[in-house]
């Protein structure tokens, strides 16, 4: 099957595009049609066909790109995402850089965001943006104002919170491939209130704001596994229904996946798919959307030989399970000059020379068969969500759900 592609971004605008045309013309070719965000949003459910992206991480100066800006090396990375067949990428601002002071945003660091989008969408690439990042890689980067106020209910965060939305909705609606807000990077990492109702009034708040501000677009709250697995912070019930699309961080290490079998073994390798249905559960709708946006494999946890495998049973587990959208983390390896966790160095699926690795190859083969195909949303019905909000609990019910599936012994 043949793609319909969407020119490149300098031919856009000449060419006038029309989606009618596209769509035609895919069907008289039998064709699949890669439109970007702005597109799929005008089709009836944007959730409805498969799209493929990566959480970006520089191949150089990894997320300090901010601070030392070379659009070169920008532009390098995005041609490799580019020929993986990525659609899309999941990006971070960190947050004391983009807003030094409560009452300050970063002109020059908003400018540099403005050239990144360019820079993407030149290449066809949508774009994600993480706001409220205070924790990435295993760093935390708070902002350093206000740090003895609660942060879900304090009103002098909530005006900081409010002027960064604010300034940074000015310059990203602008782009058609903005794509839209991701609340934070795992932002129960930074911040954690054992007051569940707090959390999901903020989250509401936040994603009402980011609705208003930003309309159209794809607003979600990528939150790790623990609000899923323990009573932390967000509630399953509003992380389930209060996205028009779940975002999933599915970290089978991480997890605990490895209590209960090897990399290859089924708990490890479907994990993706299982954290789907619990979700679903916890919506009370088997055809809830799902975004895995995060799910990665590294050679700290496996032999690098198995995490090409690993890559491919993980996915087509999701596309059966009816997984909208996945992001694989990461798209480049992280330098080693650089301090980070062991796990942080090769979850790449290219270098930092920017050289295709054998995970890339299963990744471009992957996009190219499923990109943009109609997602197959399971009919059978759920059974009701774990009783309880432990670990324990929670993966009891993976586990039946797997073996219910006839994937477990």
């Amino acid at each position: 099957m043949r793609d319909t592609m969407i020119p490149a971004a300098g031919d856009r605008a000449d060419m006038g595009i029309n989606r009618r045309e596209l769509l035609a013309a895919a069907v008289a070719t039998g064709g699949t049609v890669l439109l970007p965000a702005h597109a799929l949003s005008q089709a009836p459910s944007r959730f409805a066909t498969h799209r493929f992206g990566l959480n970006y991480v520089p191949s150089k100066n990894w997320y300090y790109v901010w601070n030392d800006w070379r659009p070169s090396d920008i532009a390098r990375d995005l041609d490799g995402i580019a020929a993986l067949g990525a659609d899309h990428i999941r990006i971070m601002l960190v947050w004391p850089w983009f807003q030094p002071n409560p009452d300050i945003v970063s002109q020059a660091h908003l400018d540099r965001l403005d050239e990144l989008m360019q820079l993407a969408y030149q290449r066809n690439l949508d774009v994600l943006v993480t706001v409220f990042t205070g924790w990435l890689s295993g760093y935390s980067f708070r902002p350093p104002y206000y740090q003895d106020e609660p942060f879900y209910t304090s009103t002098r965060w909530r005006t900081a919170q409010g002027t960064f939305l604010k300034d940074l909705s000015a310059r990203l609606v602008r782009h058609d491939n903005f794509l839209g807000y991701d609340i934070g990077n795992e932002i129960n990492d930074c911040w954690q209130t054992d007051t569940l109702a707090d959390g999901d009034r903020w989250m509401t708040d936040i994603l009402g704001q980011m609705n208003i501000q930003a309309p159209g677009r794809v607003h979600v709250n990528g939150v790790d596994n623990q609000p899923w697995f323990r009573e932390t912070t967000f509630s399953p019930q509003a992380l389930a229904t209060r996205q028009d699309i779940v975002a999933l961080h599915c970290w089978s290490y991480w997890t605990g996946a490895k209590d209960f079998g090897g990399p290859l073994d089924v708990p490890y390798t479907h994990l993706a798919a299982a954290m789907t249905a619990l979700a679903r559960a916890y919506a009370g709708d088997s055809r809830k959307p799902v975004w895995i946006e995060e799910f990665g494999a590294c050679s700290a946890e496996m032999p690098a030989s198995d995490v090409p495998r690993w890559l491919e049973i993980a996915t087509l587990a999701g596309v059966q399970a009816g997984v909208s959208w996945f992001t694989w983390w990461a798209s480049h390896d992280v330098e080693r000059r650089f301090a980070f966790n062991d796990f942080e160095y090769d979850l790449g699926l290219l270098t930092t020379d920017n050289k295709v690795k054998p995970a890339g190859m299963a990744f471009r083969r992957l996009a190219e068969a499923h990109r943009g195909k109609a997602v197959n949303f399971p009919t059978r019905p759920l059974p009701p969500p774990p009783q309880s909000r432990t670990p324990q609990a929670t993966w009891a019910w993976m586990l039946a759900w797997l073996k219910a599936q006839d994937l477990m012994v």
